[in-house]
């Protein structure tokens, strides 16, 4: 064996444990969501992950990598790579193509569950199913191939390591469409206005969620490197976790001072805006840059949910806050601070200027294709669950089980489905 064999195969062992590490964060994202929802609705958050993994997938597979990582045309899209076909060999990395496209796929997965959140507890499952082909197979990749694909932002030199922009950043601006075009709970909001308080379900399932996706941000950043032997990782490693400290430190203590009580969903969602902030500029920033980033990304969660709020614009688990917002905020942050390159660092405007560029450009791309989509989508299937089924609950209404069952007995099985089908609403639409 020799030593460049040697190293190929370490470097693959290490993609592909990051790969399920960005995939375990899925499990996070559904106990994340599930916590925060009502009870009648868990078993729909965990179907919607469920799909974001099968449908997402298969369709980054078949069409997705070839978009975004295919040959460039313009700037704007790839051309080859379908079903890992075609011509590749533009692509540098250090891993085989079959170990990259896994990679990339989580990251695609990811993509998808951010908007899951917002529209919980009301989106039409049918409808939800056919945004996800419209998210892994056309709007993240092309999204993607701009900045990391040899499109028209990394010729300009953008700077997004990890993902705050085209992943973070493009899938909350993608949730904000979807939860304005979808509109809020039944009950959220009075006639005059003024929210009601919707109860999390189960605060330490969510808690154990944001672990799981805290543990899975490693893999996402540090994993980004494609190497074993990249000497940035220790450093990745440690700006990681010292922006998801701070950003939960922030909210643990301003919650405090301010409400005289710290409020769990808040130190939650202050963590993850924390790990969203950093993701751009894992590899760029220094230690004392990673605590900025992360203090301020947890103040301007706080400040984008009660945003939201005045706006009567529902998001059940704070998705445009914690990926949006903090994800603009990292992505500046890195023309900010960069060590090369950043305005604070001597840099000058030019990589500021580049990153405010291509962050509009992601984010505008992500809102108005998700609402056009939506909007098409519609004509083929209501987007959103009828009144009947939000009442009920998504879960009997679409799954015909609930989260978990009291009985001990065996049941009829043809009068259990009869029994299902004569008190659930409508299901042909």
């Amino acid at each position: 064996m020799t030593l460049e064999t040697l190293s190929s195969g370490i470097d693959t062992v290490w993609v592909v444990l990051s790969a399920a590490m960005i995939l375990l964060m899925e499990g996070g994202f559904a106990l994340l969501e599930a916590g925060f929802v009502r009870y009648k609705n868990s078993v729909n958050i965990i179907m919607k992950v469920f799909a974001d993994i099968t449908i997402g997938t298969l369709l980054f597979y078949a069409i997705g990598f070839g978009l975004m990582y295919g040959s460039d045309v313009g700037g704007f899209v790839g051309i080859t790579g379908f079903f890992l076909n075609g011509d590749l060999s533009h692509l540098d990395v250090p891993v085989s193509l079959e170990t990259f496209w896994l990679f990339q796929a989580a990251f695609t997965i990811a993509v998808i569950s951010i908007v899951s959140g917002a529209v919980a507890e009301r989106i039409n499952f049918r409808a939800y199913l056919l945004y996800i082909i419209l998210m892994t197979a056309i709007i993240y990749p092309i999204g993607g191939h701009w900045a990391w694909g040899g499109g028209w932002l990394s010729k300009l030199g953008m700077q997004d390591f990890a993902g705050s922009a085209v992943i973070h950043a493009l899938g909350g601006f993608s949730a904000l469409a979807a939860a304005i075009i979808i509109g809020p709970r039944k009950g959220k909001y009075t006639p005059l206005g003024v929210s009601a308080i919707a109860l999390p379900s189960n605060l330490p399932l969510a808690s154990v969620g944001a672990f799981l996706l805290w543990f899975g941000w490693f893999g996402f950043n540090a994993g980004s490197t494609l190497s074993a032997t990249d000497v940035r990782i220790g450093h990745i490693a440690i700006v990681t976790m010292l922006s998801a400290a701070s950003g939960g430190a922030v909210t643990l203590l301003y919650t405090l001072f301010r409400f005289n009580r710290s409020d769990a969903p808040s130190v939650i969602n202050g963590s993850l805006a924390g790990l969203v902030g950093i993701t751009a500029g894992c590899a760029f920033v220094g230690d004392a840059a990673a605590i900025f980033i992360g203090a301020v990304s947890g103040l301007l969660m706080m400040a984008a949910t009660n945003w939201l709020d005045r706006r009567q614009i529902d998001d059940p688990v704070g998705a445009f806050p914690v990926h949006a917002v903090s994800g603009m905020w990292g992505t500046i942050a890195v023309g900010l601070f960069a060590t090369d390159g950043g305005l604070f660092t001597g840099g000058g405007w030019r990589l500021l200027g580049v990153q405010a560029l291509g962050l509009t450009a992601l984010v505008v791309w992500g809102f108005v294709m998700t609402w056009i989509g939506l909007k098409l989508i519609g004509k083929i299937v209501p987007v959103r669950s009828t009144e009947e089924e939000e009442d009920l609950g998504l879960d009997i209404s679409y799954h015909g089980v609930m989260a978990a069952h009291q009985s001990h007995e065996f049941l009829d099985g043809e009068e259990h489905i009869r029994a299902f089908q004569d008190e659930s609403p409508d299901r042909h639409h």
